[in-house]
């Protein structure tokens, strides 16, 4: 375990070149600068440029995160998409505050968002259903996320009924499927440096308007 630890503290971290971050070409909106960013990304190859850390609380007010994929980004938000009955829906309908962090490591940036997670109509919900794969579906109508699962061939069984229910109603929603959209109130920027002149830009949602203030690496 020695060996590992040591390997640990070795590890490099910070490896470009990076692309630049001209703050001063950054535009007015934080969503407009995002999707640039995620072109950027997709052209320098990141892999799966889609996948954040989304942040949640639960009861007892300790922290829960887990990676899941954004579905889509526009000016009024980010959006991704899960069950009620899971973990992240039900910390979510206690307390819709919510954080969600990329991070894309071959070109040194990372996004913070800080903001407030809205539930979207029932059609959008299932119209972002209905755009997943086969198992993906069939898994969550099994509708047991997160709940204990005794034996691995449980899982297989319940699986396979779902995917033959699908296969007969190909157009079947399940009820507890719901699009989110992350109202930001706070996104941040952050550029890696080789030589540590990290860049960190900003923006804050103040009365009706974006604002703009550099940070100390």
């Amino acid at each position: 375990m020695d060996d590992i630890r040591k390997a640990i503290r070795k590890c490099k971290t910070l490896n470009g070149p990076f692309p630049e971050f001209n703050i001063n070409n950054a535009s007015e909106y934080p969503n407009e600068l995002f999707l640039e960013w995620y072109q950027e990304a997709v052209d320098y190859g990141v892999h799966e440029t889609h996948s954040m850390a989304l942040s949640t609380t639960d009861h007892n007010g300790y922290p829960d995160a887990r990676v899941l994929i954004i579905k889509d980004v526009d000016q009024h938000g980010w959006y991704f998409a899960t069950s009620l009955q899971s973990e992240k829906g039900k910390q979510i309908d206690f307390n819709p505050n919510v954080a969600m962090t990329f991070y894309w490591t071959l070109i040194g940036r990372q996004v913070r968002i800080r903001g407030r997670a809205i539930k979207m109509e029932k059609e959008l919900s299932a119209q972002d259903f209905l755009a997943r794969g086969t198992v993906a579906r069939a898994v969550a109508l099994i509708g047991k996320q997160s709940s204990i699962l005794k034996e691995h061939f449980e899982f297989d069984e319940a699986l396979n009924k779902q995917i033959e229910i699908l296969q007969q109603n190909p157009n079947l929603v399940f009820p507890s499927w719901t699009l989110y959209r992350v109202v930001a109130k706070v996104v941040e920027f952050w550029q890696a440096d080789e030589n540590r002149r990290h860049i960190r830009l900003k923006y804050c949602f103040e009365g009706d308007r974006w604002g703009k203030k550099l940070l100390w690496p």
